[in-house]
């Protein structure tokens, strides 16, 4: 009886994946009929209606959404079971749930995902490009990838896996019509663009001569929640910018932006993996944390951007 009603909330997960009861069932190796009478048994089980059924669709009613989430755990922690068997060394296999920053993510995540699908067919992936900061545990994430510093966040572990340098820079119309800043100070009378979003804001640290950091005083009259809007402002004269140089590296070379202040020197931008704690990190994560810092090196960044730009 266990294993049947087993086998019920597997085929209503697949027709809910599958978006109708011809396509869940053949994915289930069933018919239409067998697979509409499996999700009418688990609702007459439950006592409640999981899925609204009209001629042309299917959708989750409010209680359908709470069970189908629910069955998400359940298959994660299916995946946890099997990669605890498995081992560190395992073969990594299951769904690799990944957010990662929008342009990061296009710019240097998506090859590395591209070489991690073809060693290991077993591997789906499933990934979030936005600059928002989710909540890792809450949305059910295996992995995020950010830029800047780990949160503060003991349900969660980090580690760097790259750094990049970061730098100033302008539309060489915005240096020719505003003028360049010859130091730090002169940053407060030009149009700075900064990162900003509903919890953090973007600050300028450069080193002093005396060997401290100092904060630019920058004047912000536009700020942006994504990297690539940050880029994209630069380029088109809005104000200076401080952007990591995966970012800008193409369009320096183009003359679409120009660096600003080149002596100063500041921090680099830390790329770091989160993940949830766990004792044992399963082989889909760490497989792919470990490609990151492989490909993401000192010099292996700098190759992989001239592979992309021939």
């Amino acid at each position: 009886m266990l294993r049947a009603n087993l086998n019920e909330i597997l085929v209503f997960m697949a027709v809910v994946d599958e978006g109708s009861f011809i396509a869940g069932g053949q994915a289930m190796g069933l018919t239409r009929s067998a697979a509409g009478k499996a999700v009418s048994r688990l609702e007459d089980r439950l006592g409640v209606r999981l899925l609204n059924r009209t001629t042309r669709a299917l959708s989750l009613t409010d209680e359908g959404r709470v069970f189908y989430d629910r069955g998400l755990q359940i298959l994660a922690a299916v995946d946890e079971a099997e990669a605890s068997v498995a081992g560190r060394h395992g073969t990594p296999r299951g769904v690799l749930r990944l957010t990662v920053p929008d342009a990061f993510g296009r710019l240097v995540v998506l090859p590395l995902l591209k070489r991690y699908l073809e060693a290991w067919p077993d591997i789906q992936v499933e990934v979030s490009f936005t600059d928002r900061r989710a909540d890792i545990v809450e949305e059910g994430f295996d992995l995020a990838v950010r830029i800047g510093d780990a949160p503060a966040d003991t349900r969660l572990v980090s580690r760097v896996v790259a750094r990049y340098r970061a730098m100033l820079c302008a539309a060489p119309s915005y240096v020719a019509r505003r003028g360049e800043p010859l130091d730090v100070d002169q940053l407060a009378a030009h149009d700075c663009l900064f990162f900003s979003s509903r919890n953090r804001r973007q600050s300028w640290r450069f080193l002093g001569d005396d060997g401290s950091w100092v904060k630019a005083q920058g004047r912000s009259r536009l700020r942006l929640d994504s990297g690539e809007a940050l880029r994209n402002a630069a380029v088109a004269g809005l104000g200076i910018a401080f952007l990591p140089d995966f970012l800008v590296a193409d369009d320096l070379a183009a003359g679409r932006l120009q660096q600003v202040l080149p002596d100063l020197e500041a921090e680099d931008v830390k790329i770091v993996a989160i993940y949830p704690t766990q004792r044992l990190l399963e082989p889909r994560v760490r497989r792919f944390i470990d490609l990151m810092i492989q490909e993401l090196a000192p010099g292996a960044a700098a190759t992989s951007r001239t592979r992309r730009t021939r």
